[in-house]
């Protein structure tokens, strides 16, 4: 599945109704962590059906990164039934990223 990219306008229905945990990647362009981490979260959109990936570009949605009280960037917010579970602060490898998932999956 490929990366969804979440705006205020498709977030209810893509994280909120989601019958899938959801992996938010909260990013912004001038980030240079968030760019290291980016083709991470991408090639773990491919790699797992069990989880739906999103983006949100804190400049563009900056009411979503309030919401959920973000104040460093990238941010990965893992989502289940609309409710935060889990969280990872700045740049991680792959295996940590995949690891917090499987201990929510």
């Amino acid at each position: 599945m490929s990366v969804i990219n979440i705006t205020n306008e498709n977030f209810e229905e893509e994280v909120m109704q989601s019958n899938k945990p959801i992996l938010l990647d909260f990013w912004a362009e001038w980030c240079g962590p968030c760019k290291m981490i980016g083709p991470i979260i991408d090639e773990i959109s491919k790699e797992q059906d069990a989880v739906k990936v999103g983006k949100v570009n804190v400049t563009d949605a900056p009411e979503l990164a309030e919401k959920f009280g973000v104040q460093s960037i990238p941010l990965l917010l893992l989502m289940k039934n609309g409710v935060p579970v889990a969280h990872i602060l700045g740049y991680k490898p792959k295996k940590a990223i995949l690891e917090m998932l499987a201990s929510y999956m």
